[in-house]
């Protein structure tokens, strides 16, 4: 390959993505908090869990295995902000093994409901079952507790949701 065909033409690629759309009761401010205030976001997301309310805040999520940084906050209709996965003791300037992806969450106001739409990319090849059954589970807790019913444990979620998608939870990718 010569210089010039090295920068002749962009390559067009395509990334993994996982996508969810949800009807929830609203009205929509109330959806925002459970998706941004730290005493509502253990109810879905694990102990640990915060987001700094601003573009450019801290993300702290799933018991600290997951790290990132706000890129939009739009109340109450956008929230994404950066995935970084690492080990719950990893130093604070620690390097992720795994890219960086994106959370997305939009919301919608539709009368009294609110829908939301969810993506999450990339995602790695490897994981894209996981990633899905991980975030049904989330968002089956977090439906719930909208809803104001009991949220399960979350091995409930999970082992309904490994079903769904072919995870065998005694043998997760890494």
């Amino acid at each position: 390959m010569n210089k010039s065909e090295l920068h002749a033409q962009g390559e067009i690629s395509n990334v993994p993505c996982v996508t969810f759309t949800r009807l929830l009761p609203g009205p929509i401010e109330r959806v925002w908090s459970y998706l941004t205030d730290p005493k509502k976001l253990p109810t879905w997301y694990g102990e640990v869990a915060s987001i700094e309310p601003r573009q450019g805040g801290k993300v702290r999520l799933v018991d600290g295995h997951i790290r990132g940084i706000v890129t939009q906050w739009q109340p109450p209709h956008r929230l994404v902000y950066t995935w970084n996965v690492f080990d719950a003791t990893d130093a604070e300037d620690a390097v992720s093994a795994y890219p960086e992806s994106y959370p997305t969450f939009e919301l919608e106001a539709r009368g009294t409901e609110v829908l939301l739409t969810f993506k999450h990319f990339p995602i790695l090849e490897r994981f894209i079952p996981q990633n899905a059954m991980g975030w049904h589970t989330m968002l089956d807790m977090l439906t719930a507790a909208l809803n104001d019913q009991p949220v399960k444990a979350r091995a409930d979620y999970v082992a309904k949701n490994a079903a769904i998608y072919g995870v065998d939870l005694k043998n997760l990718a890494r």
